[in-house]
């Protein structure tokens, strides 16, 4: 019978388990002499995962009393307005009997602001431009609250909600509050509780409410109703003369804005707004 082989790593374990028993600490050759726990792996039993030795942490949110949302919208806090506008959002019946009674109580202080819808095709540069006159506007002195709009999956029916990524420098100023807010399935180019966000934000004290739709066709103009000034953009490309006589989303607007008109763009974005400005001729103004 031959001698049994150990290999080193056997062997350390051995050593290893022995130290547990006699609750030992284990110090590795190389460490110098006259030291003390520098060098040291301690070594501690396990313990068996079971149940009752798991800890049972809770995650539960704090839930806010009304009179806390409401004080805390009307002192501007942005934090309990988001906590707000996701309780005016909620489709819960309970979360819909508190919005409710918030919205009864904030509603005498709305009503002071300019509402500015910007609606537009897809990709036509909503955001961006709502970055930059967003900027623009706080520097005159203005707070300004930016709700926008996504469109939901009509598979999974979420949304990305990623509107905000592109309105970095806006984002980070205190006197500017940005929501965004899935559809939902509405239609119209905006959500299903956009109004009753405006009335929040305007508790809230922004004087000025862009609001931002989703990728319109011809057909969305709920947004119209909203607001008081409707700004509609659009990119060279998007259709001729005749494109503009139609109806809809074209005879409500207050402004047409041709967006994206650099570069060699420039030229195709003077050439669509002289076809629309003929265009429009045709129109009658819904203001």
């Amino acid at each position: 019978m031959g001698f049994p082989i150990f290999s080193s790593d056997t062997v350390f374990l051995f050593k290893v388990d022995m130290d547990i028993e006699n609750n030992k600490s284990y110090k590795p050759d190389w460490t110098l002499d006259n030291h003390g726990d520098e060098f040291a792996i301690r070594i501690v039993k396990g313990v068996e995962n079971r149940p009752e030795n798991l800890r049972q942490k809770s995650f539960k949110r704090k839930e806010f009393t009304t009179e806390e949302l409401v004080n805390g919208v009307l002192e501007g806090n942005r934090i309990l307005l988001a906590k707000t506008i996701t309780l005016i959002e909620s489709t819960s019946q309970n979360h819909q009997l508190r919005a409710k009674e918030v919205l009864t109580q904030l509603l005498p202080h709305s009503g002071k602001s300019l509402r500015i819808g910007i609606s537009g095709v897809p990709g036509a540069g909503k955001s961006t431009l709502i970055e930059a006159l967003g900027v623009y506007l706080i520097n005159l002195g203005h707070k300004v609250a930016v709700l926008t709009i996504d469109p939901s999956s009509s598979i999974s029916k979420g949304s990305i909600l990623g509107d905000k990524t592109r309105m970095e420098k806006l984002s980070k100023d205190e006197n500017c509050f940005i929501r965004p807010s899935p559809s939902s399935g509405t239609l119209g180019g905006v959500a299903r509780k956009t109004r009753e966000s405006i009335t929040a934000c305007e508790a809230a004290g922004y004087n000025i409410i862009l609001i931002e739709t989703v990728g319109v066709g011809q057909s969305e103009t709920t947004v119209r109703s909203m607001v008081d000034f409707f700004l509609l953009v659009l990119i060279s490309g998007g259709g001729d003369e005749l494109q503009g006589m139609k109806k809809g989303v074209m005879e409500i607007c207050d402004a047409i804005l041709i967006n994206k008109a650099d570069g060699e763009n420039k030229r195709k974005a003077l050439m669509a707004k002289a076809e629309y400005s003929s265009a429009l001729h045709y129109l009658y103004p819904s203001t």
